[in-house]
């Protein structure tokens, strides 16, 4: 079976470790040439670069108008065109829910700076490119915290909420060239939540699946939107089936 990206071009933005990486790997699995992107892991994002056939590396912080552009600029110089974007790149901080003084005006920028408006920004500066080419896919990486009372924070699951209907609205306005989807984890293993362990616990004695997520798990639904041609505005949550408890 021949692969099914060959001779596209995706941009993962966050891509040096976790869900981001695992997909990169992914798409260049099946055939893409994959721009890798990190804010400041630079070291990690060449390596990962480095590792895939026909990748290309590009640092740049999205939360930032000039280099959000700029990011996609350079992808398309690199490799003359795009066709698959994935807004992975996103922050937290862990803040007790009735704590509210913690979450501070500050905390409430950065983290909407990043999570919305940076996803913002990258995938306007991408659409003309994905339209070009007449079958763009977009994919969000929101939280199921984006659709319940859990989560780090409660600006992060606000955020969360807004990428997942971000997702919905662009779906709307972009088709037909362009389907937008987004992924909706739960607890996924990554260096994020590598100390997270009563979470862990929690999700192993409550979800059908009985475990926490891998980013290989996401990645592969990750794969599936943007391969899935019919598919448009959907947000699917990959949490194990933890929501159903």
């Amino acid at each position: 079976m021949p692969a099914s990206l060959q001779g596209k071009v995706a941009l993962v933005t966050g891509s040096s470790s976790g869900i981001g990486a695992a997909t990169a790997r992914a798409f260049a699995a099946e055939g893409a040439a994959v721009v890798v992107n990190s804010a400041s892991s630079v070291e990690a994002g060449q390596a990962l670069a480095a590792e895939l056939p026909g990748a290309s590396y590009v640092q740049a912080d999205i939360a930032d108008a000039e280099q959000a552009r700029d990011l996609v600029a350079r992808a398309v110089e690199n490799h003359g065109r795009l066709d698959i974007l994935v807004n992975n790149a996103g922050t937290t901080q862990v803040i007790a829910h009735p704590d509210l003084e913690a979450a501070s005006p500050d905390v409430w920028r950065r983290i909407l700076d990043v999570n919305v408006i940076g996803t913002w920004q990258v995938t306007v500066a991408a659409v003309p490119h994905l339209r070009a080419g007449g079958d763009g896919a977009v994919v969000n990486v929101s939280s199921v915290a984006g659709h319940s009372t859990r989560g780090s924070s409660i600006p992060y699951a606000t955020s969360k909420a807004a990428v997942s209907h971000m997702t919905e609205l662009l779906a709307n306005v972009l088709g037909p060239e362009i389907r937008v989807n987004a992924v909706a984890p739960g607890l996924v293993d990554t260096p994020w939540t590598a100390d997270w362990d009563v979470v862990r616990e929690f999700v192993r004695a409550m979800a059908p699946m009985q475990r926490s997520g891998t980013p290989e798990d996401i990645a592969h639904v990750i794969l599936g939107l943007v391969t899935a041609r019919y598919v448009t505005g959907e947000i699917v949550k990959v949490d194990g089936g933890l929501h159903l408890r």
